[in-house]
């Protein structure tokens, strides 16, 4: 582990992002170039603390987990992260492991997608990326410990949610997501994190253990979700995959028929922001 270089490289990447690249406001009085620490730490889901004592060259060997959520937080493009895993010493994602870094190319996708809520999903069900207008729809996902960033965990964890189906519907994507997780689950069988996550459902969800149990094998289809917004109330909107097979992750994008008046909610959400959002996303 290289770590003054390391330190480094993260410091001439935290001043290559500015706050509104991840959604964020200025604000007034800013003396520094691109990202402060306390910004890079909230995206990251680590502390302020632990940021600085990588940049300084002090750190612990850092993960793989929180590497791929700096990266992320960071915008690095594919050469950044691969050096960067390098100079820790870490071991680059690899085969039998879901992979968890999201494409350069996805994320300028995502930050081209003004007016439609877009989030990237992990082959478990990781929110991995998201464009500033679903955190201001779903909830500002950078305020979630990283462990809980997951749409099946919270799908099945009791939490409340923002998003509202028929029963039929509920009933219908909820097989989809165990059994999405399932086949992940056969892919990836050497993945610690997967292998984690579903001891935990089914050990803590009698719906979830029945599903893994009973549920045929079917694959997600698009569908309507209603949001609750808990200042322009409830959007109802398409949501629709966008299948990424080289890395086994999915763009979920949400949209309303021009016109409409789900299409004037969701602008009004865009103009609201995340000023007022809480931790609920799902």
């Amino acid at each position: 582990m290289d770590r003054h270089e390391l330190g480094r490289l993260l410091v001439r990447a935290r001043r290559r992002v500015s706050p509104a690249d991840v959604g964020m406001p200025a604000g007034p009085r800013r003396r520094v170039a691109g990202l402060r620490r306390e910004e890079v730490a909230i995206l990251a889901g680590v502390s302020v603390d632990y940021v600085t004592r990588i940049e300084q060259g002090r750190g612990a060997h850092p993960s793989p987990s929180v590497l791929a959520s700096l990266a992320r937080a960071l915008r690095m493009s594919d050469d950044e992260r691969r050096e960067m895993f390098d100079l820790a010493g870490a071991p680059s994602p690899r085969d039998g492991h879901v992979p968890m870094l999201v494409r350069a190319s996805i994320l300028r996708l995502l930050e081209r997608l003004e007016d439609q809520p877009a989030v990237v999903l992990s082959a478990k069900g990781d929110v991995l990326a998201w464009n500033p207008l679903a955190a201001a729809l779903l909830g500002d996902f950078s305020v979630q410990p990283l462990t809980q960033r997951n749409i099946v965990r919270q799908r099945f964890s009791g939490e409340p949610s923002r998003v509202s189906v028929p029963e039929e519907e509920a009933q219908r994507t909820a097989a989809q997501s165990v059994t999405s997780l399932r086949a992940a689950s056969a892919k990836y069988p050497d993945d610690p994190d997967l292998r984690r996550l579903v001891a935990e459902l089914r050990a803590h969800s009698t719906e979830f253990a029945r599903l893994w149990d009973d549920a045929p094998s079917q694959v997600w289809r698009s569908h309507r979700k209603t949001i609750t917004h808990p200042t322009v109330g409830a959007v109802t909107l398409d949501c629709d995959a966008l299948e990424l097979p080289e890395t086994d992750q999915t763009v979920i994008v949400y949209s309303a028929a021009p016109g409409s008046r789900d299409a004037d909610l969701l602008q009004l959400v865009k103009v609201v922001g995340t000023q007022s959002l809480g931790a609920d996303a799902r």
